[in-house]
């Protein structure tokens, strides 16, 4: 393998291990490790995946509590999107969308307008996810706005929601999100 070949696995795996050290609680470490593996991306030219790598980053910045600095991100993510026509991970960009809008609101005044907000991004992202047949990311949309319906007090349409994607699942029930689906059913009963 050349030496190009090896620095962009290398940086695939900076970044990765810096998205794991955030889901492990320490984001500020992550996050640099993450922003170290983009920057050594960037210098080997290439833009497949980029999208993906930057809501790794935004998931971090939510990790970190920090909802502005990962929306911006997003915004670079989803230009990205439109700019390449790159959209495998366009739903999740948009489910991310929605979840730090709603971090964002819980520190500022304007709860319902970004509660509004959220609620159409994690729409766009079950439209987005459906129409690519992309059942697992549309069943994290459908969990983040069965958790926001449940704030709001419409448990019975979370439920219901949540329940038409849960059955069509026939396997991979020990995954993290059709458990954390399970836990909020039974919840919402």
């Amino acid at each position: 393998m050349n030496h190009a070949g090896f620095s962009l696995y290398s940086a695939w795996g900076t970044i990765l291990r810096g998205w794991a050290i955030t889901e492990l609680g320490s984001s500020e470490e992550g996050t640099a490790q993450i922003l170290q593996g983009l920057a050594a991306y960037r210098a080997t030219g290439a833009e497949l995946g980029r999208s993906y790598f930057l809501a790794l980053l935004a998931s971090a910045y939510g990790n970190a509590r920090q909802a502005h600095t990962g929306l911006s991100v997003l915004a670079e993510a989803l230009a990205m999107v439109d700019k390449t026509g790159e959209r495998y991970y366009e739903a999740e960009l948009r489910r991310l969308e929605g979840e730090l809008m709603l971090q964002r609101s819980s520190f500022q005044t304007g709860g319902s307008a970004s509660a509004e907000e959220a609620e159409a991004c994690f729409q766009k992202a079950i439209a987005v996810a459906h129409h690519q047949g992309a059942k697992s990311l549309e069943l994290r949309s459908v969990l983040s706005l069965a958790r926001l319906w449940q704030r709001q007090g419409k448990s019975a349409q979370a439920r219901q929601r949540l329940a038409e994607i849960f059955d069509t699942f026939t396997e991979g029930f020990e995954t993290a999100d059709l458990r954390q689906t399970k836990v909020l059913l039974d919840d919402l009963q």
